[in-house]
């Protein structure tokens, strides 16, 4: 398969995790094949349990498959390097918490721009392109404000530019909206499909949320109890 031709920048083929050992091992994931290609808006849709935290962890390289292969831009994650996995994450994967996961005594400037002093770019660089990125998502006037200074859904923004930052080829999201009430959490998802189209990016979005999953995304995968049970709106791979 060429997946420069189709686009492809995440595959799962037969992808397992399993906790424990011997009786008491637990099957998180099942056997899961899938692929996202470039400028799509995925959805995990399940219920609480069904995998599809677990296999966001994997594609993120948080977590590791028992069996299977992920491969995300030509790169199969398991053959990387402790120092190749940390490039990944990096570089190449933004992602979205629930929790926000924001520096309380950072500004909003200064949380945004922490993965580009990760990536060791240069002060005036890093500076511009967080002001950038809080313009993108509406905050340009609140730069130098602080967490507890700001709304559930402002801090989401914040938590969004500072994934954009570094341009990611694949955003994951893992239930962004689950602190929103439902008016916000749309906004929310309105922001995530503008930079998904205007950079051509994947998106991967976990929800349990169907009305949600279904507005936002191009596709929605249904999981239960560890498997993709059945994918609305895909086309052949």
């Amino acid at each position: 398969m060429s997946y420069i031709e189709n686009n492809i920048i995440v595959e799962l083929t037969d992808v397992s995790k399993s906790y424990g050992k011997l009786q008491q091992t637990v099957d998180a994931v099942r056997e899961v094949s899938f692929v996202v290609r470039r400028g799509e808006r995925v959805a995990l849709l399940g219920k609480s349990g069904s995998g599809k935290s677990t296999l966001l962890n994997m594609i993120a390289g948080l977590d590791r498959p028992t069996d299977g292969q992920i491969r995300v831009s030509e790169r199969i994650l398991s053959k990387l390097s402790p120092a190749e996995m940390a490039d990944y994450r990096r570089e190449r994967v933004g992602m979205i918490f629930q929790a926000y996961n924001l520096v309380p005594w950072r500004t909003a400037l200064q949380n945004v721009e922490l993965p580009m002093v990760f990536a060791r770019r240069g002060k005036s660089d890093r500076i511009a392109a967080a002001k950038e990125a809080l313009a993108a998502v509406g905050l340009a006037g609140r730069m130098d404000h602080r967490p507890s200074e700001f709304s559930g859904g402002e801090q989401q923004r914040v938590a969004i530019a500072r994934a954009l930052i570094n341009s990611p080829e694949l955003l994951l999201a893992d239930e962004p909206t689950g602190n929103l009430d439902s008016s916000t959490a749309a906004e929310i998802l309105e922001s995530l499909s503008r930079f998904t189209e205007s950079s051509d990016t994947a998106t991967l979005l976990v929800t349990h949320d169907e009305e949600l999953a279904y507005r936002f995304s191009t596709r929605v995968l249904h999981m239960q109890d560890g498997r993709l049970d059945h994918d609305s709106g895909a086309d052949s791979a």
